[in-house]
Formats: structure tokens, sequence, C-alpha cells
């Protein structure tokens, strides 16, 4: 999910006729690519999930890690990330990224080890989160505003919500080759983007707008005082750009934040892992416990150093919005158990059903393609019917559709148990996708917006990571001894699918708040 775009205020609008060049239409074909590489990364890896646990002999609370590890590389460091593209620059960090994103592709591919594997993932997830929230800034800053602008974001915003269901498609043609190519192709077509945007991608300077979205601090969290967008730490009064070698000055390293980003990527890594382990090792065994402990202690390490820090990473003060809370949890919520329902999904039809990769991606299609038919008009729904009522029917779709399939016995027809599920999914992200991000940032100062949508942003793929990972030990710790019927393993399945339901319901609950805080007073 990705947040909605925070445009600047102060440039003249463009006159609506206006043309764009062809460098203007290349610069967009590179964002959007991206935007659109990124965004099926996680569908790409869930199809191709049972093959590459057969091929590396994996188990499913290994084989997790795939959906996990880019989802905590986005989510665990897109705060710091966004520190980065302002101190060192949006064209340096968006460039380093599409390269760091295709060597990790490559590697990934050919990985024989599933530690590898989720290495590659993690890298893949920490580019994404420095060319998606990057992507905007640049088309705030390059693009004129008023509708040149909005068809470009308009166009952003389209290949981002279909990178989900081509990543679906992609992933079953090509994991009936191979699940490794569902990793490798990406590689090219990136580092064409690569080429191109050497070329297309404005640096410092170059912007045809009228600077950075206020607070984004080039793409995400707010810029600590005293450092440019640029990529630099901000001069005292009377002294001159740069030294006596012609370089900008080198800003300070704690300006990064590198202790506060090791402590929370570090915290969710072994939460994760911590909670996989339980059904392997049980709670007594420090193989679980054992990282589970140092996780609370390194997410409260994190918690302790940014509010000890200068420049923190977080601006605390988002955090006083109800209504960014509510909007965090709902979006963590909805991502959450969404990816947590494919992965049992997946599990069930292609590990116990033996349906092929193609033709389980074809099954998911329902949920995934109708917020591609509607994301251009979701900014006019939400105006319609106002963001908390979206939120609330949002939730209460999915929920329906999950008890729903809670109640359909093995093996499932698909007509009347799966279908109907997917369709009410995928009706519940049309309505709440795009006022979940609305509402996120509504009732934060313009100058705190960029910082609230990073943090939105992290509670989503965290949301996200905690709840395949949770699916997954689920799975296996209830999971009968190695030759039990396919109904026993498909039984096996319903603590996950009562979990999926249990984050849904607390999706909905959390919506429901919203609408009482609307009916007696300001959030």
């Amino acid at each position: 999910m990705t947040s909605s775009p925070l445009l600047p205020s102060h440039t003249a609008p463009a006159p609506a006729h206006a043309r764009w060049s062809p460098r203007m239409w290349g610069l967009l074909v590179v964002l959007a690519g991206n935007m659109l590489i990124d965004a099926l990364e996680v569908s790409v890896a869930l199809v191709a999930l049972p093959a590459i646990g057969t091929d590396l002999g994996a188990p499913l609370t290994t084989m997790q890690w795939t959906i996990t590890g880019f989802a905590v590389g986005f989510g665990g460091l897109m705060l710091f990330g966004a520190r980065a593209v302002a101190l060192l620059g949006r064209r340096r960090v968006y460039l380093a990224a599409l390269v760091g994103f295709a060597a990790a592709s490559l590697v990934g591919a050919l990985a024989e080890d599933p530690s590898l594997l989720t290495a590659t993932r993690v890298v893949k997830g920490f580019c994404a989160a420095l060319t998606a929230p990057t992507g905007l800034a640049i088309i705030a800053t390059a693009f004129p505003e008023g509708p040149q602008r909005n068809r470009a974001l308009s166009v952003y915003t389209l290949f981002g919500a279909g990178g989900f269901t081509a990543g679906l498609l992609l992933s079953g043609w090509l994991t009936g080759f191979s699940w490794r190519l569902t990793f490798a192709f990406p590689a090219p077509a990136v580092l064409v983007l690569f080429v191109l945007g050497l070329r297309l991608i404005p640096g410092a300077g170059e912007e045809d707008g009228g600077g950075p979205p206020p607070g984004t601090g080039g793409g995400g969290a707010g810029r600590p005082p005293g450092i440019t967008p640029g990529g630099g730490a901000g001069r005292p009064p009377g002294t001159t750009a740069g030294n006596q070698s012609g370089r900008p000055p080198r800003p300070p390293l704690r300006r990064y934040g590198f202790a506060s980003a090791a402590a929370f990527l570090a915290g969710l890594l072994a939460l994760v892992q911590g909670i996989t382990s339980v059904p392997a090792h049980g709670w007594a065994d420090l193989r679980a416990t054992g990282l589970l402990a140092p996780a609370a202690g390194l997410l409260a390490l994190f918690v302790a150093l940014e509010r000890a820090s200068a420049h923190p990473l977080i601006r605390f003060e988002a955090l006083r919005s109800r209504a960014m809370i509510r909007s965090a949890l709902g979006a963590a919520c909805l991502n959450g158990s969404y990816l947590g329902l494919l992965f049992v999904l997946t599990h069930q039809l292609q590990s116990l059903a033996g349906w092929s990769p193609l033709r389980t991606a074809a099954a998911f299609l329902p949920a995934a393609a109708p917020l591609v038919v509607t994301a251009l008009f979701s900014g006019r729904i939400v105006a319609r019917f106002g963001a908390p009522r979206l939120i609330a029917a949002g939730a209460l779709l999915p929920f329906a559709g999950y008890l729903l399939l809670l109640r359909t016995p093995w093996p499932p027809a698909y007509a009347t148990g799966i279908l109907p599920t997917m369709l009410l999914v995928g009706a519940g992200f049309v309505l709440s996708f795009a006022a979940l991000n609305s509402q996120a940032t509504s009732q934060l100062p313009p100058a705190e917006r960029g910082a609230g949508s990073g943090l939105y942003q992290t509670a989503v793929q965290v949301g996200a990571a905690l709840s395949v990972a949770l699916v997954a030990a689920l799975i296996t710790g209830s999971a009968p001894p190695a030759g039990a019927a396919p109904a026993e393993f498909a039984e096996a399945c319903r603590p996950a699918l009562t979990l999926v339901a249990a984050v849904g319901g607390l999706g909905l609950l959390t919506a429901l708040t919203g609408l009482r805080s609307r009916s007696t007073g300001p959030p």
C-alpha cells in the first residue's frame, strides 16, 4: 500500500492543455515502471512459495521469510530510508536503490540456501522503501502543479495498484517453469529503468516544480532541522556551500539515525524469527523465547534512542492524532489479514489440493483486480462518502469473507467457498484503501504529513510481517503427523484462518471507533 502524495501548494498551476516533453514522459515511465515492480514483489513470492519450499527443502516457517523478509525490509527501514534520501539526495539514492534491487533479484534467483534468499528479500524491501516514496516526491517537483501533476500521479497510482495483480499472473506462469524465474525477471527490467534513470531522473536544482512536498524530507519522514533536501547539513550564517575541496560538508553520522534503524530492524527480525520458532522448539526453549525477549528489548531500545535523539527518525507528534493511529492500525489489519489469507490458501490449494501455480493465481484475481479498476476513481469515492464510513464498510466485508471461509468444508468448492471470500476482500480494498491513506494524515499539520505518511507505511508493512509469521507458525504447530490424510492437514489450517478472521475483526473494531469519533467530534 502506498500513501497518497503530499503536494506543494506554492507553485502556479500549469495550463491544462500543456503537453509533456519526451523527457517528462520518459521520467514517468521510469518512476511508474519501478512502482509496478515494487508492488508485484509480494504477490510474486506468494504463489511460488510451495515450489520454493519443495526445491530448497524448507518448512513453511522458513519459507514465510520470502514474504515477511520483504515486508520487514520495507517497513523496518522506511523511516531510515527517508532520512538517507533527505541527506544524500533523491537522484543518488533512487539510482543506487535500483542497482541494489537488481543485484538482490539475481542473487535470490540463484540462492540454494533459504537464509540467503531471505537476506535478498530484506534488501529488496529496503530498496523499495527508498524508491516508492521518493518516486512520489520526484513527481511532486518534476511535474507542474495542476492537471499535469494529477495525470502523472494517476498513472503512478494505477501502476502501483496493478502491481499486485500483475505479480500473481506472472508468478503463476513463471513458476510453472521454475520458481527462480519469478525472482530473476525483475533484474533486467530494473537495469533498463536504471539506464533510463541516469538520463532522466533530475538532480538537485533540476526539478521543474516548486520543491519537495512540505514535511516530506525528500520522500517519507520529515527532515531533521538544519538538513537540506539536496544532501547536506544546513550551513551556519555567512558560510559558503561546500568546502575547500568543492564538496558539500558531510552531515554527522548521528543524523542518519543508524543506531535507531539498526535496533528497529533487528527487533523486527528477532520478533518474526521468535514467533516462527515456537512450533519447532516450544515456549520453554531458548531458541524461541530467547529471541522474543531480545526482540522486545531491541524495540524498547529503539523508542529510547528516538526519544533521546536531537534528530529522531520518528516524529512523535504524529502519534498524537487519533485519526493517524486508527488509520495505521486499520491498514495494518487489512493488509495483514489479506496476506495471511493468501498464505493459507496458497498452502491449501497447491500443497494439499494439488492446484497448479497458475490456477492458484487465477483464483486470487477477484480479490486483487477490483482495486486496479477503481484506483483512478478512489479520490472521488472518498470525497463523496467520507473516509470513516468507507473504512468501516471496507473492514466489514473482508471480515464477513473470512467468517464464510471458516464455515466452508474441505475440500472447498471454489464458486461457493473461496470465490465469495475473494470478492468480499476485493470489495473491502476498493472501499477502504484510499480512505485509509486519506484519513491517516488528514488531522496532521502540513509540516507533519510527510512524517505521518512514513509511520503509516511502516505500520502497514509490520502488520503484514507479523500476520504472515503467526499464520505460518499456527499451520506448522497444528499439523498432524506425516502420512495423515489431506483433510486432516486442511483442518490444521483452521487455527490460522481463525487468526486471519481475528485480525480482520480487530480492523473492523478500529474502524467503528472512527465512526463514533466522527459522531462525537473531530478525531
